[in-house]
């Protein structure tokens, strides 16, 4: 399996991490979707889009509308918001082209993921109410709900035996950085603001995305 793809969306990832720190609105609208532009050429060239991958690929391609409704200019959050729970679901079927097992690992992982969630949502549905923005309730519970099972799917690959150990460590640790991408996203824009919102918002999300696909290539097309 080549490489070079890989490096390439990390050198345009560092891009985009300098532009969202210097502001430049410009290089964020070429840098940012550039990423996950070049993971799906990768994904293409590597897999073909065949089996499980296809998933993956569907899963970028919802991120990349995702990525591009959340920096534009105008609010364009609930577009976004619909975007990255498609592109969820996609991550949640390609991670479980098997059934998942069921054992005490399996549930042990499951209260890893649920726990933290159901306090980070809590937290969250409080701070929206005390904003008078209670419609969001739903729609965030719903996207909660989604990131959650991805993580969890993520998480299932480490006690797949079908999974190679470096898959499932690459994509169980790009499905955590994921997440807390979005747990600072979330937290910034609807609880309190963060020294360095921005930055850590974007760097955990294109490295999460990264492993994501490393990991599903190493093991569906490696």
């Amino acid at each position: 399996m080549t490489y070079y793809l890989f490096w390439i969306a990390l050198f345009f990832a560092i891009l985009d991490w300098v532009a969202v720190a210097k502001e430049w609105r410009k290089g964020e609208y070429v840098f940012k979707p550039a990423v996950i532009l070049t993971l799906l050429l990768w994904v293409w060239q590597v897999s073909g889009f065949q089996g499980p991958m296809l998933w993956i690929g569907v899963g970028l391609l919802f991120s990349l509308l995702g990525d591009m409704f959340l920096v534009l200019p105008e609010d364009q959050f609930a577009a976004g918001l619909i975007s990255f729970l498609l592109a969820h679901i996609s991550y949640i079927i390609g991670l479980n082209y098997t059934p998942p097992p069921v054992n005490i690992a399996s549930l042990i992982l499951a209260v890893f993921a649920i726990l933290p969630s159901i306090q980070l949502y809590r937290r969250i549905a409080a701070s929206l109410l005390d904003s008078g923005s209670e419609r969001l309730k739903i729609p965030i519970l719903v996207y909660t709900i989604a990131i959650t099972m991805m993580m969890y799917s993520a998480l299932l690959t480490l006690v797949r035996p079908e999974w190679q150990m470096t898959a499932a460590l690459s994509v169980s640790l790009g499905a955590l950085l994921f997440t807390l991408s979005d747990t600072y996203l979330a937290w910034n824009k609807f609880v309190a603001p963060l020294s360095y919102g921005r930055q850590r918002t974007i760097v955990t999300y294109q490295l999460g995305q990264m492993l994501i696909v490393l990991g599903a290539l190493l093991q569906y097309a490696g």
